[in-house]
């Protein structure tokens, strides 16, 4: 919509896309809802951010006393280096991979519609773990009302199909569908990856343009569209039908990074974690404190394009706020470097952060 729009909401809706807390949230739709130029063409937008508003609101008073719950919370919080939720039509096999990916105990069945709630797991990759959700499954009769909720908090997606079955391509165009209707779209496009034709698979790039804003500073864009990357994994490859995967793409006419999986035998599921660490240009960052070794077990993760700061706002936002300078082992030009709060942190580095305090 044309419109003057401020730097200070541009700003705002950049952070709201970015954040991962309910309550960083909050904070953002309340200085978009600010901000935001007050007339007749962005009526609908200021609607939708007091909705919103209301819903994060809720979320984070809890169940009041006394009062009926219609249900349990269906958003989870993100966690760990990324969180990837799981999509799929009924009987596809999402339950299964979940839990043989996470040790999740997720409820696997015959019959459709097992799962009936989101399911968090972490999956691990080396030193870090990624959060997979699996979600109800998607199909053309019903998707539950929180559904689109559930996938705020969502980095990426993967897309699990069964290409034996004879409705797939059906399957996952009512998918595409169900998700346009809410302003939700499923991707082939990475950070880090850029996809090519040929059967090298997808191929790792650096890709440095995460969180910029790229429209126009004459338009709102819609700041509640969400473009999740999307790997599409071919489940149930011990039974055939992993060379399907191409054609199944091609009559859907997408091309989806694609792998061949199987949840029974655990056929190619180790690709996922570097697939997943590279093309969301996972950034491990240490810690150390002052005259002590490092922490080397647990890294910070910040995505490729990360500072000192955004290492330290993980730390704690107060460390963060009154950050002076870091000392940096690994990428700088000698250990113990003192770098400022905006330098950009490679993976593998450590860090030693000061304080005004």
């Amino acid at each position: 919509m044309p419109t003057n729009v401020s730097p200070e909401y541009k700003k705002a809706e950049v952070e709201y896309r970015q954040a991962r807390e309910p309550r960083e949230r909050l904070e953002c739709l309340q200085e978009m809802l600010r901000t935001i130029p007050k007339h007749k063409g962005t009526e609908n937008l200021q609607a939708d951010i007091k909705t919103r508003i209301k819903q994060l609101r809720d979320e984070l008073s809890g169940p009041k006393k006394g009062a009926h719950r219609v249900g349990p919370v269906q958003v989870i919080r993100a966690e760990g280096a990324a969180q990837v939720s799981l999509i799929g039509a009924p009987n596809v096999g999402k339950s299964s991979l979940h839990d043989r990916l996470t040790g999740s105990g997720a409820g696997i069945g015959v019959y459709p519609f097992t799962t009936h709630l989101p399911q968090p797991g972490m999956m691990p990759f080396e030193d870090i773990q990624f959060q997979l959700i699996d979600l109800p499954p998607v199909s053309p009769d019903f998707m539950d009302s929180w559904y689109i909720n559930a996938l705020q908090p969502a980095d990426a997606a993967m897309l699990v199909v069964d290409p034996a079955e004879p409705d797939c391509v059906e399957q996952v165009q009512v998918i595409f569908e169900r998700l346009a209707e809410r302003r939700v779209s499923l991707l082939p496009s990475w950070p880090g990856v850029v996809v090519q034709d040929d059967s090298a698979g997808p191929a790792l790039v650096n890709n440095a343009t995460n969180g910029t804003m790229t429209e126009s500073d004459e338009f709102i864009a819609d700041p509640f569209r969400n473009d999740l990357p999307t790997l599409m994994l071919a489940n149930k490859a011990d039974l055939g039908g992993a060379d399907e995967v191409a054609v199944l793409q091609e009559l859907l006419g997408t091309d989806f990074p694609a792998m061949a999986v199987s949840a029974k035998t655990g056929e190619g599921l180790e690709q996922l974690g570097p697939f997943l660490a590279n093309a969301l240009e996972i950034v491990r960052v240490y810690t150390r404190i002052p005259g002590k070794r490092a922490d080397l077990d647990k890294p910070f993760t910040v995505r490729r394009g990360g500072t000192v700061r955004d290492v330290a706002r993980l730390v704690h936002k107060d460390i963060a706020s009154s950050l002076k300078f870091a000392r940096l082992w690994g990428g700088g030009q000698f250990a113990g470097q003192q770098v400022s709060a905006e330098h950009l942190v490679c993976d593998g580095d450590i860090i030693e952060l000061h304080s005004n305090s």
